[in-house]
């Protein structure tokens, strides 16, 4: 595959690793577009969650741009939300996803997460019931810095949570990166919670497929691949996954001692 510096295992979870976060989108985006179009071959319909992040922004340009996906068979669901923004915000998930993927083409059903509920306990349980109503056939994801998955930290992190999705307090180390991704500009005018799925929900997913350029990301990759799979590194439960496969560029490989 054109640009692709190294591919290999660590326990179940398949790495690869590109030249650049180009490359890693453009190779990401076609091979979840494949699995798409393998996929809408055998039944009427699937389920299918998106993250919204920057570090999504070339692998999502490539998805939406490949032909032959019947998207009107797709069903849409994002991975968290903050609470407390105004559901226009421009900071916000569903924002960021409805420019990007949402309003591109026709889906099936769009379900939102939202954050500007006046229940977050309620909104938790109604997507979770969603989520058990539609089980996901893909699960599309990024790496935080510190390691989390959607918006489980570290501290919230619970590889036997009971709930698929539930409120949680953001770290500082998340609460900053939102910083340094251009999305606020300061760490004071963060929220400081945030509806998220969690760890069970998103390792239900039947495929995973997990974007993470950049050098801000290079310590979190190598403890999601090297590190003990524990709560510390959320995104290290990954290697217990039986179809997921990891993207990675050289930046973000930048630690891996067999880079």
């Amino acid at each position: 595959m054109q640009n692709l510096v190294k591919s290999f295992t660590v326990e179940k979870l398949a790495v690869e690793i590109y030249e650049n976060r180009q490359a890693l989108g453009q190779a990401a985006g076609k091979r979840a577009a494949e699995k798409m179009r393998e996929l809408l071959k055998e039944r009427d319909s699937i389920n299918v969650v998106f993250a919204a992040a920057p570090s999504q922004n070339e692998f999502l340009d490539t998805l939406m741009s490949e032909p032959d996906i019947d998207w009107e068979r797709v069903r849409a669901f994002h991975l968290d939300e903050y609470l407390g923004l105004p559901s226009d915000a421009p900071q916000r998930f569903a924002v960021y996803l409805n420019q990007r993927v949402f309003s591109k083409v026709k889906f099936k059903e769009i379900h939102y997460l939202k954050g500007d509920t006046d229940s977050p306990e309620a909104e938790a349980q109604r997507y979770a019931d969603l989520l058990t109503k539609y089980p996901l056939d893909i699960a599309f994801l990024g790496i935080g810095e510190n390691g989390h998955l959607a918006f489980i930290d570290p501290p919230v992190a619970d590889f036997e949570d009971p709930y698929l999705v539930k409120i949680v307090e953001l770290d500082d180390i998340c609460r900053q990166q939102q910083v340094n991704d251009g999305a606020f500009p300061s760490i004071d005018l963060v929220p400081k919670t945030a509806l998220s799925m969690t760890i069970p929900a998103i390792m239900a997913a039947k495929n995973i497929y997990c974007m993470v350029p950049g050098p801000t990301k290079a310590q979190a990759v190598k403890e999601t691949l090297y590190g003990p799979i524990d709560t510390h590194c959320p995104a290290s439960i990954l290697r217990r996954h039986d179809a997921a496969v990891l993207f990675i560029d050289k930046d973000s490989a930048a630690l891996l001692e067999d880079k």
